[in-house]
């Protein structure tokens, strides 16, 4: 593991580092440390992630009425620390629709004769629907070596058999066996169905065959959108057990392998909400200009029980960084920076970062006003003395000032190591594109990530308040809005860098 060690300088020598690097970075004039750092403390982010994480918010579920309710709380607290209303018609609130597309209990899945039980025995990987009665060709493990022998899969049902994804660490730590599973599955599906495959049988390994229940659960919910229409018309993939691999090749069948299956899908739409709320800047002549800082306030609601827990209540993901926006939100609020504060709790970012895609194509301020988005997502957690700072390397890079300063920070308030391993062309987990910062850098406006990166109870109803740690959460906090000051009070904005094989 790569890791970026930061200085280890006395805190007063590092206090002057960071005042030097951002007035260097950025053309401010040398000053002191954020004059509200006090603002942030260890019980009162206690007591703001013990209230979104307890289960009577029931996991705050995108597009439920969990999450609405869990907004709600938040818009109170934005008001109770200070901050005004930045939503739409004078509120707190951006209401925007989801589309969800599910697939349906009455799909019927048989391969060589034999029914699969949707969501028990057969997954379908996204929804889709149409109807099969066709031959299955096997391609073995499914990759560009496999397919030597049968080239062209255009218009086939084809079946392969899972295996480690793509430039995957091994099992551990940094790639459980339950990553392993969902991102083998993803791989080997979108690279089939690229090259044709009119559908997807995908049969497990020793290793993802013991995850299957659990992703079957989540994958259950269905695909979210926020485009109106969603026709579910891409290739289905049908992921099984280990057991089905001799029907899929045909082994002892008397007869060639076949897929008959009718999959049919229903449609809704329900809301969702970003709360949005402002500190206002002191110098007029920049307070029109906003350091844009946010997080995700939904998790995944109730699934089915482990361990006899069915509520999966996303403490570190995301509670912890809704805290930390409120009490970065109390010390702007209390000393304002020349540039204003833009702080949004986005949501439904669960399904695919709509809520910030949402405010990114229609935002509340004018785009061009936004310098820089700073967005923390999971920073309660993993090793007490590590972190990461994603988009501070390339291909990540978005502005090379802005990671100075996010860098000067760390080194002032912060103190953390700095793993930069998830950041390497090819990271299997692609980290960078996987939170509310993504869609605003899309839109070419500067960004950083802070994250604690994942640990062992990511995407579990295990993810407990108990198990935060909130000394490295309050260092987090004071870390992010160290940056967020700087920001707010440089002579000059970042500048964007879209060069670095960004889109």
């Amino acid at each position: 593991m790569h890791i970026q060690q930061h200085s280890g300088s006395t805190p007063r020598l590092a206090a002057a580092l960071f005042c030097l690097l951002a007035a260097t970075a950025c053309g401010t004039e040398p000053g002191g440390l954020p004059p509200a750092m006090d603002a942030i403390r260890s019980d009162q982010l206690r007591s703001d992630v013990e209230v979104l994480a307890q289960d009577s918010m029931r996991g705050r579920d995108a597009g439920s009425v969990d999450e609405l309710r869990a907004g709600a709380w938040l818009a109170e607290r934005a008001r109770e620390v200070g901050l005004e209303p930045a939503g739409e018609g004078g509120t707190y609130f951006q209401v925007f629709p989801i589309h969800r597309t599910r697939q349906t209990p009455l799909s019927r899945i048989v391969i060589s004769g034999r029914p699969f039980k949707i969501w028990e025995e057969a997954v379908v990987v996204w929804a889709a629907e149409g109807t099969f009665d066709s031959p299955i060709v096997f391609v073995g493990g499914g990759k560009a070596e496999d397919l030597e022998a049968a080239p062209d899969i255009r218009g086939l049902v084809v079946a392969a058999v899972l295996s480690a994804p793509d430039n995957a660490p091994p099992l551990g730590p940094d790639l459980s066996s339950r990553r392993y599973a969902m991102l083998s599955v993803r791989e080997r599906a979108r690279f089939l169905t690229e090259r044709g495959a009119a559908a997807v049988i995908l049969v497990s390994d020793s290793v993802a065959g013991g995850e299957y229940e659990n992703i079957a659960a989540g994958w259950a919910q269905g695909d979210w959108s926020l485009q109106e229409g969603y026709e579910a018309d891409r290739p289905p993939v049908i992921w099984v057990g280990p057991g089905a691999l001799d029907l899929v090749r045909g082994r002892g069948q008397g007869q060639a392998p076949r897929l008959q299956a009718e999959l049919t899908v229903e449609r809704f739409v329900v809301p969702s909400a970003n709360v949005i709320a402002r500190a206002p800047g002191s110098d007029p002549a920049l307070s029109g200009e906003h350091v844009l800082l946010s997080a995700h306030h939904d998790h995944l609601g109730v699934r089915f029980a482990w361990d006899g827990d069915s509520i999966w209540n996303g403490a570190d993901d995301n509670a912890t960084a809704c805290a930390a926006l409120l009490a970065i939100g109390q010390a702007f609020a209390e000393s304002p920076g020349r540039r204003s504060a833009l702080f949004v709790w986005h949501g439904a970012e669960e399904p695919g970062f709509l809520g910030s895609t949402w405010h990114a194509r229609n935002p509340v301020i004018p785009r061009e006003s936004i310098v820089a988005v700073l967005n923390a997502d999971m920073i309660g957690r993993s090793s007490p003395d590590s972190a990461a700072l994603l988009g501070s390397v390339s291909p990540n890079l978005t502005s090379t000032a802005l990671v100075e300063i996010g860098l000067a920070a760390n080194a002032a308030v912060g103190g953390f190591a700095l793993d930069s391993t998830w950041e390497r062309p090819g990271h299997p987990e692609n980290f960078f594109r996987r939170s509310d910062h993504w869609p605003y850098v899309r839109s070419g406006i500067p960004a950083l990530y802070f994250t604690a990166l994942l640990h062992e109870d990511y995407h579990t109803p295990f993810d407990e308040v108990d198990r935060i740690d909130w000394e490295k959460l309050t260092r987090m906090t004071r870390w992010m809005y160290a940056t967020g000051w700087a920001v707010a009070n440089a002579a000059q904005r970042p500048v964007f860098e879209g060069d670095q094989g960004l889109p």
